[in-house]
């Protein structure tokens, strides 16, 4: 490599060379999914975003402990400790058990997960199973005097911390324009301020879910799970904490709070955030009608899409954006994104096939140095993409006849490439799959009727091998004559 890997620090609002605590060694915690209802584009976004991290941390030699958790408590459905926890709201809806609905939904959106190709985390914690970790953060952050008991709930004293440290270094926001704009909630005047929130709620006769603690029968607030959780597992302090832009503020600039408030340090060395997904320009909801899970996208099943798109292709296509950049979902782009896919794949699969020359007339040994120094410049993988398509139309080229590269040339290419698609990238060959699946017959078929196509060619009964050609191509299969033989593909 021709420079260090640099990633874009949330908090500083710079690129900064990545240095781990520990040489050889990275920690890293992502916030993962409140599990109460199907996995969305929302949750693919930031799951191929670390999952891409992981993978290329994991190519640059690192060992990586990736811990992403699961919140099945605590989450409330408004921001603002307001309002009933997220699950126990779908538990009632449903009539079922909160932790039916947190299995449930988990389970699926581990399908989705594998469906989408991204690895499982090293370490995935549920905050239910993390009460007692949570309680010890709240007791520390009381004992140093910037947590507060009101009703047997504890609250965050954000107006005291703020006279010590910097509240809304992470979101650039200022506490007086949050207090400004916050008001009063109806029942929440046991709070010193507006902008304090929950490290435990006291739960009334209603609740499902609740845990005793010094303070009452309650749930932990939904910002302290990952501050305890994060560093159990990773230390007091740790490389990397990742998570979508819209968790900035207040899920992040709590955490940073909480650890102060507990540890007396950040514990955080890099803030990383995804930008978020748009749908046709607007922002996603479920009162817009743009709500789209994965399992949608999978089968088509929602009005505004015109067909199924593959995991791959949904892949391919938040791959190709940065991901620190707003994505705008379409029916076109991901159209798009399908054929630069297939494209990609289909250059793939001829790669064995390449013949081989004295010379070379390509630069293979730039095209890697360039591809790999624009996933050091943060992930930028739509440069890498670039230069990968470059070496897509070399592979065409060399295919047809148009360019030559030794035999060296030809395995680093090779080598590269699948290690760059697959590895890095984490994209598969669907159509491999596919084939593997049920297409050996039809393949058997194809080639028994190219062959007699063959015969008829040499006993020069050129009228049934025109006509076996001219059918083949009418359902779908181009046939391309070679001086050694035939190849065909199937055209949709």
């Amino acid at each position: 490599m021709s420079q260090d890997f640099t990633i874009y620090n949330t908090l500083s609002r710079k690129k900064e060379t990545f240095k781990p605590i520990t040489p050889g060694y990275v920690g890293m915690y992502v916030c993962g999914p409140t599990v109460y209802g199907e996995a969305h584009l929302g949750h693919a976004r930031p799951a191929i975003t670390f999952d891409l991290l992981f993978r290329y941390l994991k190519h640059l030699g690192y060992k990586v402990r990736y811990v992403r958790n699961i919140t099945d408590v605590g989450h409330l459905v408004d921001d603002a400790d307001e309002g009933e926890d997220k699950i126990e709201k779908k538990a009632r809806l449903e009539q079922l058990e909160p932790m039916e609905i947190v299995q449930q939904y988990t389970v699926g959106y581990h399908k989705n997960m594998e469906q989408l190709n991204t690895l499982p985390p090293s370490i995935e914690p549920r905050a239910t199973g993390h009460i007692m970790e949570q309680i010890d953060a709240v007791k520390r952050i009381v004992e140093q005097g910037y947590g507060y008991e009101a009703e047997g709930s504890v609250y965050f004293d954000v107006e005291k911390y703020a006279k010590d440290h910097d509240y809304g270094k992470l979101s650039g926001r200022k506490l007086e324009d949050m207090l400004e704009n916050t008001r009063e909630l109806e029942g929440q005047s046991e709070k010193k301020s507006s902008a304090d929130f929950a490290l435990w709620k006291k739960a009334d006769h209603t609740h499902l879910m609740r845990w005793e603690a010094p303070w009452s029968d309650g749930v932990p607030g939904w910002h302290m799970e990952c501050t305890a959780m994060s560093t159990k597992y990773l230390g007091e302090t740790f490389d990397i904490h990742g998570g979508g832009a819209d968790l900035k503020f207040p899920h992040h600039e709590a955490e940073i709070a909480q650890s102060v408030g507990a540890y007396g340090k950040e514990s955080v060395n890099y803030w990383m955030h995804n930008n978020l997904i748009t749908i046709n320009g607007q922002k996603m909801g479920k009162s817009l009608g743009n709500f789209i899970t994965l399992n949608e996208l999978f089968s088509g099943k929602h009005e505004l899409l015109e067909q199924a798109y593959s995991p791959m292709t949904v892949r391919f296509f938040i791959l190709q954006a940065h991901y620190r950049s707003t994505l705008d979902f379409s029916n076109e782009a991901l159209q798009a994104a399908q054929k630069g896919f297939e494209r990609l794949i289909k250059a793939i699969d001829l790669l064995p096939g390449l013949k081989a020359s004295d010379s070379s007339t390509i630069d293979v040994d730039k095209l890697i140095a360039d591809t790999w120094n624009a996933m050091h410049d943060d992930l930028n993988t739509p440069v890498a993409l670039a230069h990968l398509f470059e070496g897509v139309k070399w592979i065409n080229a060399i295919h047809d006849g148009h360019h030559k590269a030794t035999q060296d040339d030809l395995t680093s290419l090779s080598d590269f490439v699948k290690q760059f698609v697959f590895d890095v990238l984490g994209l598969t060959n669907e159509t491999e799959k596919e084939q593997s699946v049920g297409n050996d017959k039809l393949n058997e078929v194809i080639t028994l009727l190219l062959n007699l196509r063959s015969e008829a060619k040499a006993a020069k009964d050129y009228a049934t091998a025109d006509k076996i050609r001219d059918q083949l191509k009418e359902i779908g299969v181009v046939v391309k004559d070679k001086k050694d033989g035939f190849e065909w593909e199937i055209v949709e």
